[in-house]
């Protein structure tokens, strides 16, 4: 009897070891292939535009808002990680109808909104009094379109902008149309807002510096198409130029209501009115018209980008959409670079970001300005604007030289701009500054 137990006991024993390692094996298998690796976590991270979608310049407006869109969505598709979490940016579409006041209200819903970082505004007019605002808040925002000086000259962090300034902007055009057009007499107009009136103040400062008679400043608003009686007044005083600090939507009308009433002196328009739209909005007056942009024009940009925005939107870039998917991307960039969509942690890197975009390479100064910004001259022909000049470093250099030393520098693609600013330096290097031979 105790044998037939012993042997019993054996048999339970053998069976439970074999069950035993039956239960192990698969245990070291697991061991030996590792661990499955898990999925990474996701996170939503709002970025905010704000341009007037709605109005007279609402092309404008959305023009800039499809540059900040293609970068955003390029970026989704590129699954890129922060914090080791894998990143779906949202971007928040305001519109503030260029007006200061919505300008500041739609600025405020963003920052409750918790937006990180802000493409915008499209006018000088808003983006001055919204600029408070985000730096209370602490949110970076890159204006790739408003171009007066007041902007970046507030002392604040968070403002910065990839396209330049009305000083120089002003300068450049009134240099070009000083030497090319030499006028004797020039009447200036304005609409009153602080970027139109911005614009205005520096070309009329350099044409007198030049020695060019400029009359008593004309103005209307940014509202205003009917101009004929200030065109009335004007052409009473014989002007051989007039230039208007205005957008589109007012200077087309102003510019074929000059014509009808048999004004002949040559028009010059600033960035706001640099558009193919003019044509529509002026008809054959239109043509020989002189304008300037705060930027290498859209035509100029990377291939990559036209090809790309062409694809999604079906259309060309108007004027600054380039620029803005330049900014939503610098935002990126400095995000990925910090490791962080913390506004607090990120600005520190957007400030001192060394980044080649569309619109060439793009560095910040001390007040938040795209170094050593270009300024293009155009004209418009057969119903089309054509650029013929970029102002840069000081020299105006044929656009068809510009456009030859850019392309010869793509070679060296992380200091492109640099070699393009070089070798149209030395291209130039014979030729005097505008504002030189403007005052011989």
């Amino acid at each position: 009897m105790n044998t037939r137990l012993t042997s019993l006991v054996l048999v339970v024993v053998g069976a439970f070891g074999l069950a035993a390692c039956s239960k192990e094996e698969p245990k070291e298998a697991a061991v030996a292939k590792g661990p499955v690796p898990a999925a990474p976590q996701s996170v939503t991270i709002a970025i905010g535009h704000v341009a007037p979608l709605t109005g007279g310049i609402a092309h404008l407006g959305k023009d800039n808002e499809n540059g900040a869109r293609l970068a955003i969505e390029e970026a989704n598709a590129a699954k890129l990680q922060v914090e080791g979490k894998e990143v779906k940016f949202v971007l928040v579409a305001e519109d503030d109808q260029a007006d200061p006041k919505v300008g500041t209200t739609v600025a405020q819903k963003l920052v409750d909104a918790k937006v990180v970082g802000v493409v915008g505004h499209l006018n000088s007019g808003t983006s001055i009094p919204a600029s408070a605002i985000y730096s209370q808040a602490g949110i970076p925002v890159i204006s790739g379109s408003a171009t007066n000086p007041k902007l970046t000259e507030q002392g604040f962090k968070t403002q910065f902008r990839v396209v330049g300034r009305d000083d120089q902007q002003g300068p450049a055009i009134a240099s070009y149309l000083a030497v090319n057009a030499k006028p004797q007499v020039v009447a200036v107009i304005d609409d009153a807002t602080a970027y139109g009136a911005g614009i205005a103040d520096e070309v009329d400062k350099t044409l007198q510096a030049a020695g060019i008679k400029v009359l008593p400043r004309e103005r209307g608003t940014d509202k205003t198409t009917d101009w004929k009686a200030v065109l009335t007044k004007v052409k009473g005083r014989n002007p051989d130029a007039i230039f208007f600090g205005g957008m589109d939507a007012t200077g087309g009308p102003l510019l074929k209501q000059g014509r009808e009433l048999g004004v002949k002196a040559v028009f010059a328009f600033g960035d706001g009115a640099c558009t193919d739209k003019m044509k529509e909005l002026a008809g054959e007056a239109a043509d020989g018209l002189l304008c300037s942009q705060a930027g290498i024009p859209p035509q100029a940009a990377s291939k990559t980008f036209l090809d790309a925005y062409k694809a999604k939107f079906n259309v060309d870039p108007i004027l600054y959409a380039p620029f803005t998917f330049d900014a939503a991307n610098l935002l990126i960039a400095a995000m990925k670079k910090a490791n962080s969509a913390d506004p607090a942690k990120y600005l520190p890197e957007l400030a001192k970001i060394s980044f080649d975009g569309a619109t060439g390479h793009i560095e910040f100064d001390a007040k938040g300005d795209r170094k050593d910004a270009e300024i293009t001259i155009f004209t418009m022909r057969s119903g089309r604007l054509e650029p013929i000049a970029i102002v840069k470093s000081g020299k105006t250099i044929p656009y068809n030289d510009f456009v030859q030393t850019m392309a010869s520098a793509v070679a060296a693609p992380g200091d492109a701009a640099k070699a393009a600013v070089d070798a149209a330096a030395k291209a130039a290097a014979e030729a005097k500054p505008a504002m030189d031979e403007a005052k011989k």
